[in-house]
């Protein structure tokens, strides 16, 4: 079965596994990085094949060997990965050699984080997903790379924004030289939400037509892609550095987790960033 090919997205397989890439990102020889598809691991019923979670009830032993295919498959170490602890905030953790492995390997020192940042190369940085957005970015003149989970709260306070704020802080980069992806997520074909959701994407002054529309029921449909990419070229990302995706996660469930469409009973895609040495 093959993933849904895309204009705006690389659709790549090495060694049997399915992934999605940015050219924005693609490009640069420091970064290794992917977002995962349903397809290429071990993982049996509701979790088949490529669930990158371990925390959905899914037996770890496969989920570890479906972690070493698809980090094997993008280049980068699996047992050094480290993995957020999302709960929809905007919290921003900075990644040290000390966090190496932790979600996998062993246990994570950390919660309430949905975006990770680090100058550490050779240390993968996770997050997890089944609609929600995948940002990441990556500086290659100070070698610093990032990736944040953007669900609508996040998307909503602007995670994006923060995650470049931290970048540039913290690690002294220039948004200017910041390459970033925005990935596979729920569509604004799929995004059907009530009137306190639309109420609080209201509260961000770029919000249009073009970002949201009533169906004339009490219900909304959202385009978190279209909002999210106004909030990182607002934030200074130059439109030429930025890679937007064209695939619905909702539209395409037997290749791509959607929460919308199983529910709880699930796995996760991952989206992994690594800076290399």
């Amino acid at each position: 079965m093959q993933i849904p090919q895309s204009t705006h997205l690389l659709a790549k397989e090495q060694n049997g596994v399915p992934f999605y890439a940015f050219p924005s990102i693609d490009s640069l020889s420091c970064v290794a990085h992917g977002v995962s598809t349903r397809l290429g691991g071990v993982s049996e019923g509701i979790f088949a094949s490529m669930n990158l979670s371990f925390t959905r009830g899914d037996d770890p032993e496969k989920v570890m060997e479906n972690f070493r295919r698809f980090c094997g498959a993008i280049g980068v170490p699996a047992e050094r990965t480290v993995i957020s602890r999302q709960t929809h905030t905007t919290n921003v953790r900075c990644v040290t050699e000390e966090d190496a492995g932790c979600g996998v390997v062993k246990e994570r020192t950390y919660d309430d984080v949905d975006g990770l940042v680090t100058n550490v190369a050779n240390l993968p940085l996770c997050t997890l997903y089944a609609d929600c957005v995948p940002l990441f970015f990556a500086d290659p003149v100070k070698k610093v790379v990032a990736t944040s989970h953007s669900g609508w709260r996040g998307t909503v306070n602007q995670i994006g924004k923060e995650t470049i704020k931290v970048m540039c802080d913290t690690y002294g980069c220039r948004v200017e030289d910041i390459r970033a992806g925005i990935g596979p997520s729920i569509g604004v074909c799929c995004f059907e939400v009530d009137q306190p959701v639309y109420d609080a994407f209201l509260t961000l002054p770029f919000f249009d037509e073009a970002c949201g529309t009533p169906d004339g029921n009490g219900k909304y449909h959202i385009d978190l892609w279209v909002v999210n990419r106004r909030i990182l070229l607002k934030a200074g990302i130059r439109e030429e550095n930025l890679s937007v995706t064209d695939v619905c996660t909702r539209c395409h469930p037997e290749t791509l987790w959607s929460h919308r469409f199983t529910g709880p009973d699930r796995g996760s895609l991952a989206g992994i960033i690594m800076l290399k040495d």
